[in-house]
């Protein structure tokens, strides 16, 4: 039942790192370029650079004013995402930015937040759009509607507007085929009074809603902040204030069905994975008290639950120690049959899970600092990691590349 560890000190090979100001959007991989998303001063920054060596191939930067209300930093939240063609990002303010991924140029912008009025949520803005077909998906969250919105990747024009009753969250929109028909689930639930929120689950051509189901934590202090997870014709969503996990089946007349709810399995912003029928998570927002959970998929139950502790040498004026830190609000990123965790504070692991436990196959510390969230960047062998603070040895914030290797 418990996990079998055996600690190694494989390092990957770093091959660039860049600066980095403040902000926790994920670096995003088109090609051969990376597209980060940050905040420099009072700009958001968006900058195109080389995959392979970093190098800048192109900037471009808009003034901000945002002020975090609980004193985290003022840098955007949500990932870049492209096409191909175009690099979309959506600012910490509710600035949406269309550019042209060869060389930086505007196509459209709009605010989303002027547009619909909508007040500062608790963070921020921080619900990454999604590109579908031709359209941009966005979770604007306005309580009396819209809730989602379609737009023209192109133009930015307004398409569609769907959903009402709900502000928007944290979580990205995701799209799967379900019974032979795309869908778009978002999962909203953010600054409100009562608390409220949930999943809406709509047409990505018409915005057309198949069903709603309410899912959100009693604190007023709470937010839906994982993505949704898309299991065949199921879905499972996770929010860690209170109401924990639960899994729907999604009936071919476009309804859900509860199959089970599990209190005690509540994802903050890292989405759990699934493998093998088994679904893998860190419970609760920590950073302490934040287990790695399995739970089996056709009951909702857990079959074990720990939290590792990661022996961690630290150096500092005083002089050099021993501390034991531990992944906190990591991200699982799945690999074939391994899975890489990324904790919090900078340690890299390739883990073996299996509903028996986890095998531990190596483990390094990239750097030590607080707010490594998000997920990395994985790419033709190599991964993109944001260092969100600076290092304990006072290393400032940087994006890193490393060599993964096989």
């Amino acid at each position: 039942m418990f996990a079998q560890k055996q600690s190694g000190n494989e390092s990957p090979r770093r091959l660039w790192s860049v600066p980095k100001g403040e902000g926790f959007s994920t670096p995003a991989v088109v090609g051969e370029r990376v597209i980060l998303f940050h905040r420099v001063e009072q700009q958001e920054v968006v900058e195109c650079l080389q995959a392979a060596t970093g190098k800048r191939l192109w900037k471009y930067a808009t003034a901000t004013a945002y002020q975090d209300r609980y004193g985290f930093n003022g840098g955007p939240r949500c990932a870049p995402v492209s096409d191909g063609e175009r690099v979309y990002t959506y600012g910490a303010e509710g600035k949406l930015t269309c550019l042209l991924l060869t060389t930086g140029q505007v196509l459209w912008q709009r605010s989303l937040s002027q547009d619909y009025h909508l007040p500062q949520n608790f963070f921020g803005v921080g619900s990454t759009p999604l590109l579908e077909g031709g359209h941009l998906i966005v979770v604007v969250g306005k309580a009396e509607g819209p809730g989602v919105v379609g737009l023209d990747k192109r133009t930015g024009k307004t398409v569609w507007e769907a959903g009402k009753g709900w502000t928007a969250g944290y979580a990205a929109p995701v799209a799967a085929t379900v019974h032979g028909k795309r869908r778009v689930f978002a999962f909203l639930g953010g600054d409100s009074q009562p608390p409220v929120g949930g999943l809406l689950c709509l047409d990505p051509l018409s915005g057309k809603v198949d069903f709603t189901f309410s899912w959100r934590g009693r604190r007023r202090e709470s937010v839906n902040a994982a993505a949704p997870l898309v299991i065949g014709n199921q879905v499972f969503i996770s929010e860690c204030y209170g109401a924990g996990g639960v899994l729907l089946d999604i009936l071919p007349d476009g309804s859900c069905k509860e199959r089970w709810r599990n209190p005690r399995f509540g994802t903050h912003f890292m989405t759990a994975v699934h493998q093998d029928g088994y679904l893998y998570g860190v419970d609760g927002h920590g950073p302490q008290n934040a287990p790695l959970v399995c739970v089996d998929l056709k009951t909702g139950k857990d079959l074990w639950r720990e939290e590792p502790e990661w022996p961690t040498i630290i150096k500092t004026p005083q002089g050099t120690q021993t501390v034991a830190l531990s992944p906190a609000r990591a991200a699982l990123l799945v690999v074939g049959k391994r899975c890489l965790m990324l904790g919090e504070y900078g340690h890299l692991a390739w883990l073996e899970l299996s509903p028996k436990g986890y095998k531990e196959l190596s483990r390094t510390t990239l750097f030590i600092a607080q707010e490594t969230w998000g997920m990395p960047a994985l790419s033709q062998g190599r991964l993109y990691v944001c260092q969100n603070e600076p290092g304990i040895d006072d290393s400032p914030r940087r994006l890193h590349c490393f060599a993964l290797g096989a």
